[in-house]
């Protein structure tokens, strides 16, 4: 079974890293799907290993975060915050630093990719009804989603899985990741205003009609926000953050005007169910011993990544090969007690090398996708132009400041 095993893990990181099988409309959640289908029709895996491998509390808070994003989606909040960026009397860059702001702050309080799903169609609505280049905005918008979800533990899903399994403090993550992510957004926005000055200088054209938004309902806001503020005050306590989370999703769902199906539905399945999968094949090629005389051959030559030396071009090559979910995801498998600084490092370096690419992380493929579905074409050339500069000076940021603050070694 072990060859089988290999095979199956190979096959699913090529298809992380391609992102679909050629001529198949079969994206990375199909192929993961695929992968452990396999698995368990040829017997190397069964369905109580499947379950044993699988990080419950992970799964558990990812979802409740994406509840407590559904109910300020469905308040009309992102709308919200979409039109006090479009809606605002300033120049094409003060609206750039806006976007930057107000999407960096909330990525790092709800998870960056349920962000970025809510707020690319209304941006691209929006700067468009003021006839301006929605491009710029929506890199910026990417690209401010991913710095500011570096700086805490419930940014985005990679940041979950490392806290959880390496039982990190929520507040002194934040203390550590705060002060280079926000050091990152001022290099996205500096980046993105740099790289495409000509199109952010360049006459508004003719608006087309202002667009719908969905009406703000002020009480449903309220609820959101208070659920917020308990859910970081339960972080402070020994309730397990995972089982905290769910009782305030479970309680947002008591709604007379929000109906639970919708809520419901609005969770990002796909998402739960890709890391449902590949924590099945990772944890099944673990059970190989390959990974680990792997890393028994890399420790011999001072090759493991507990040096920023190792980690920052790990990070930036995996999480642009195979996206810096799937990439955190099998080394959080195979890696063996990583320090607590190590942890650190991994989490931001994992997230700001996600903007180097369009395939980097799942926030750029969202923006893709939903400006696709609004008209607007993003293209890898469009993210490579301000991702690469933005990913280079922001890792620089943060790989001096872990080392100065004796988080990680240098070598």
């Amino acid at each position: 079974m072990t060859g089988t095993v290999i095979a199956v893990f190979a096959a699913t990181y090529v298809g992380m890293a391609l992102g679909r099988v050629p001529g198949l409309k079969l994206d990375r959640t199909g192929i993961a799907l695929m992968a452990v289908a396999v698995l368990l029709a040829t017997g190397a895996v069964d369905l109580d290993r499947m379950g044993a491998s699988i990080d419950a509390p992970t799964i558990v808070l990812l979802f409740a975060l994406m509840i407590l994003s559904a109910q300020f989606a469905a308040a009309g909040f992102y709308d919200l915050c979409a039109g006090a960026i479009t809606r605002a009397t300033a120049t094409p860059e003060r609206l750039l630093a806006l976007t930057v702001a107000i999407s960096g702050v909330l990525s790092a309080v709800l998870a960056n990719d349920v962000v970025v799903y809510a707020m690319t169609p209304l941006l691209c609505a929006g700067i468009g009804a003021r006839g301006l280049d929605p491009r710029p905005f929506l890199l910026a918008l990417a690209g401010a989603s991913n710095a500011g979800s570096a700086a805490t533990l419930i940014g985005n899903p990679q940041n979950i899985l490392i806290g959880q399994l390496g039982g990190l403090d929520f507040w002194r993550f934040l203390a550590v990741c705060g002060p280079p992510a926000l050091l990152s957004l001022l290099v996205v926005y500096l980046v993105v205003r740099w790289v495409w000055r000509r199109e952010l200088a360049a006459p508004a054209k003719a608006p087309p009609p202002p667009p719908d938004r969905t009406p703000v309902d002020g009480w449903q806001v309220a609820k959101g926000a208070i659920a917020t503020v308990l859910l970081i005050a339960l972080f402070a306590t020994p309730v397990p953050r995972e089982i905290g989370a769910l009782a305030i999703a479970a309680a947002l769902l008591a709604s007379r005007k929000l109906a639970s199906r919708a809520m419901i539905g609005a969770v990002d399945w796909h998402l739960l169910l890709l890391f449902a999968c590949l924590f099945t094949v990772t944890g099944a090629f673990a059970e190989t011993g390959l990974a680990a005389d792997g890393l028994d051959w890399l420790a011999r030559r001072g090759l493991l990544p507990d040096s920023l030396a190792v980690l920052a071009p790990l990070a930036l090559v995996a999480s642009n090969g195979i996206g810096n979910v799937p990439a955190v995801i099998l080394l959080m498998a195979i890696w063996p007690d990583p320090s607590e600084g190590a942890l650190y490092g991994l989490a931001l370096l994992s997230t700001l090398a996600g903007n180097l690419l369009l395939v980097g992380s799942l926030a750029n493929v969202i923006v893709a996708e939903r400006a696709a579905a609004a008209g607007l074409r993003l293209g890898f050339a469009d993210f490579a132009r301000s991702g690469i500069p933005m990913t280079l000076l922001s890792m620089a940021i943060a790989v001096a400041w872990l080392a100065l603050g004796g988080w990680m070694p240098w070598f």
